[in-house]
Parts: C-alpha cells; sequence; structure tokens
C-alpha cells in the first residue's frame, strides 16, 4: 500500500500522519477516469489557436478605444457595471398594475381568437367557458411618458420616467417551477449556470472581500402564498463553483459560520487555512481537477467576509433620511425594503450581481386583497432603491430588473376573483444603466 503525501515539507518516503493509503493501482485508475470537465478543459487548448485570430478583434479600432491590445470591443459601449434583479417569484398580475386594460368586460367569454391553441394547465382543462375577470384597480397615467400605472403601486408611480415596462414578454413554460428556472438559468431543466453566475464569470471581481453574486430572501406577507425556491436558482451550474451565489440569512448571521468558534484567534484559522491550501494544491499537483482551485478561493473569500459583511449588513450609520426614503419597514430584518436598502449598500462596495426574490405573487383565488399585501410589501422598497441609486450616480451603470416567471390571463380558474397563470405578458421593467432596451423579465 503506497501513501499519497501530502505535506511538501515531508520527504516523500516519509509520509505524515494525515496522509492516506492509497495504492498505486487506485491512484493510477482515478488519474484515467477524467471528468467532462477536465475533458473540455484539455480540448480547449488544443482549439484555442484556431480561434485566436477572431478573438483579437479589430487591433485599430481596439486601440483607438484605448482597449488593451488585442482585446475584442462590442458593437457598442457597455456601461453597466452590476445588476440588482428583483425576482417576483409566483407571476405578478401585470393587468392589476402595469397593462392597463379598459376594454375588458366582466363576465364575457375569452374569445377563441385570443386564446388561441395555448396549453392549459391541469386546473383550466376542465372548465366549460373562460369568462374575464378585469381589474378592479384604478389606473392613471403618470410621469411625462404618460406610463399606466394602477392604484396598487403609487410610489413606483413617482419613478416610471426612470424606468422601462415591458408588456410584451413571453415563456415557454406553463408552471411556476420550470418558468422560474427558464427566467433564471435560460433552460426549464434544471443544471445550466444562473444569470447572477454568468454575469459574476463574465465581468470578474470588484471587491475581493464580497462575493460577486449575492442572495436575499425576503419575507412572505401574511395571507399570501409562497412558491418555493431552491438554491439551483443561484447555481454556477457546469461554471466553477466560485461564481454561484452566496444567500445572505435574514435574521441572526448572515452567512453561517463565518465566526471563529470560542477560544480560535483569528491568527489561528489562519495557520488552518494556509495548511488546508498547501493540501489543496498538492492535491490539485497530483489530479488537475479546477474546481480545487475554486474551492481554495472559497475558503480565502471567506476568511475576508468575516469582517467585510458584518460592516456591510451594520445599517446604524444610515441616516434617519435613508430608511424614510425606502419605507418604515426598511428598518425590519429580512423584508423586501431592507434587502434593497442592503442591494444599495453591496452595489456601492461592487458586489456584481445582487438577486432579491420577493415570494408570495401567486394568487390563484383572492387575487385582489393578496395582490394589494403583497404590492404594499415591495412597492415602497422599489421606489427607494431606485431613487437611491440615481442620487448617488449609481444608476447610470446599474441595471435593475423586476419580473417574475409568469403571468395572469384574466378567465378566472374556479371564481370570478382567480386568475389563471400564463405563459404570456411575463412582466419587466427594468431602470438603469442608460439604457431603455428590452430586459428578460
Amino acid at each position: 500500500m503506497d501513501c499519497f503525501c501530502c505535506d511538501p515539507h515531508h520527504p516523500d518516503d516519509i509520509p505524515a500522519a494525515f496522509d492516506p493509503p492509497v495504492s498505486g493501482g487506485l491512484r493510477a485508475e482515478y488519474f484515467r477516469l477524467e471528468t467532462r470537465r477536465q475533458f473540455f478543459g484539455k480540448l480547449s487548448k488544443g482549439l484555442g489557436a484556431a480561434a485566436l485570430y477572431s478573438l483579437m478583434g479589430d487591433p485599430a479600432r481596439a486601440a483607438a478605444a484605448g482597449a488593451p491590445a488585442g482585446a475584442r470591443l462590442p458593437s457598442f459601449a457597455p456601461r453597466a457595471k452590476r445588476a440588482i434583479y428583483l425576482v417576483m417569484s409566483g407571476g405578478p398580475s401585470q393587468v392589476d398594475m402595469f397593462d392597463y386594460k379598459p376594454g375588458l368586460k366582466f363576465d364575457t367569454d375569452l374569445p377563441p381568437s385570443v386564446r388561441g391553441n395555448e396549453v392549459l394547465t391541469g386546473m383550466s382543462t376542465g372548465q366549460a367557458r373562460f369568462p374575464i375577470a378585469p381589474s378592479v384597480f384604478s389606473f392613471q397615467r403618470h410621469g411625462q411618458s404618460g406610463a399606466w400605472v394602477s392604484s396598487l403601486l403609487p410610489w413606483t408611480a413617482k419613478i416610471v420616467d426612470d424606468i422601462a415596462i415591458i408588456n410584451s414578454m413571453r415563456t415557454e413554460a406553463i408552471n411556476h417551477d420550470p418558468g422560474i428556472s427558464y427566467l433564471l438559468t435560460g433552460s426549464m431543466i434544471p443544471g445550466r449556470p444562473s444569470f447572477g453566475a454568468w454575469v459574476s464569470y463574465g465581468l470578474g471581481n470588484i471587491n475581493e472581500n464580497l462575493p460577486n453574486f449575492v442572495v436575499l430572501n425576503s419575507r412572505i406577507p401574511e395571507k399570501t402564498s409562497g412558491q418555493t425556491i431552491f438554491a439551483r436558482l443561484w447555481g454556477s451550474g457546469f461554471l466553477p463553483s466560485s461564481h454561484a451565489g452566496v444567500a445572505f440569512r435574514p435574521e441572526g448571521d448572515a452567512v453561517l459560520y463565518l465566526k471563529d468558534p470560542k477560544g480560535v484567534e483569528r491568527s489561528t484559522r489562519r495557520v488552518l487555512l494556509d495548511g488546508v491550501r498547501r493540501l489543496n494544491e498538492a492535491t490539485y499537483q497530483e489530479i488537475g481537477d479546477p474546481e480545487i482551485h475554486a474551492r481554495i478561493d472559497q475558503y480565502e473569500m471567506a476568511f475576508r467576509m468575516q469582517t467585510s459583511v458584518p460592516e456591510l449588513t451594520d445599517l446604524s450609520n444610515e441616516p434617519a433620511g435613508t430608511f424614510e426614503l425606502y419605507g418604515p419597514e426598511s428598518r425590519v430584518p429580512g423584508t423586501f425594503a431592507y434587502n434593497c436598502l442592503l442591494a444599495r449598500r453591496m452595489a456601492e462596495r461592487g458586489v456584481r450581481f445582487t438577486q432579491i426574490f420577493q415570494r408570495g405573487w401567486d394568487a390563484h383565488s383572492e387575487l385582489p386583497d393578496r395582490h394589494k399585501r403583497i404590492c404594499d410589501a415591495v412597492d415602497h422598497g422599489c421606489y427607494g432603491l431606485i431613487t437611491d441609486l440615481k442620487r448617488r450616480g449609481l444608476l447610470d451603470d446599474t441595471l435593475v430588473v423586476w419580473g417574475g416567471e409568469l403571468a395572469t390571463r384574466r378567465f378566472e380558474a374556479f371564481s370570478l376573483r382567480a386568475a389563471q397563470k400564463i405563459p404570456d405578458a411575463r412582466l419587466a421593467d427594468g431602470p438603469g444603466a442608460g439604457e431603455y432596451n428590452p430586459l428578460s423579465g
């Protein structure tokens, strides 16, 4: 039985006490069984030369723009440096907030030309007819743009000229779980990298002391129903795991296990991490799995977060006027408004992608009451976030997206106060970054 020596300070023939015994045959077999990631990593080295010329771009144009030699420039000058995604999980009702439909008549049958051949869910396949239920909320035009906004969102109505409202979005999903997977990963099948992971992978770090991708899950308002969400919605998929989102807890320690155990000094923790790093580096030399380096990076990030995260989440130095801007709930940890304030602080500190989940939009019955509750929970916080970013000059290079995985068509599933979830018109509004381009929402 051979020994795999992990400690570089030990001679090869004198294993340390913690060196695991590994037979030579087992080691050889392990090296032959390449992972899929290792295979494509080696393959890319052979194909890289063939693509090098196209990646270099136009040297003259790059030099004129002040870019490094060999840099490939996009067709326009990008402005967004970070993104904040406000995920309205459950399917906000667009016809009750932004998509004004004054022509809808109560208890009128939905025309077949509108429904077409669209797939129905199990809750509506047995319906003999599809009577329409128009919105019960009043609408008014706001701002210089004259955008229609309902009485559910009085604070958002104040910032309509700073946002782009898109009522023409579509999705291929008809149910919530595949819908939100499609929204946040681009695929209804689990396993793909999430939106934030791609941003982290593509743009890299600004602040070495905070994660590139942070996830905040807001409290669910009373008497609303929240869809289940999963860590794969902020996962890294086949990208290195260092690009996965770090979920902050709404109460107590924002991130578990950051604090040193009682009796352990920070200097002792540093010595321990140095030892673990040497072990991982030795393993990498033997195996060559790039995920080992991702693990090393995560250990080092966690060590730096011991000081950066408490400072980030300490709102005691925020002036009273800031809390007034975001609304009274911004003082309550875990609320949507509180998380919006945290998102602004993260944007200031260089976090590339902040994702705030607000569940509770799924209303198949008593929609007016439930949407009133959840709009009250998010409206003021959204106003505060956009206004705060704008006055600090951050909105010019921050993309903010608000939207959900499904929308509603106003034919009831089982009462005239219900709403059938449909793929049409997923709502998206997207302020920031100086662009009013269509956004996925």
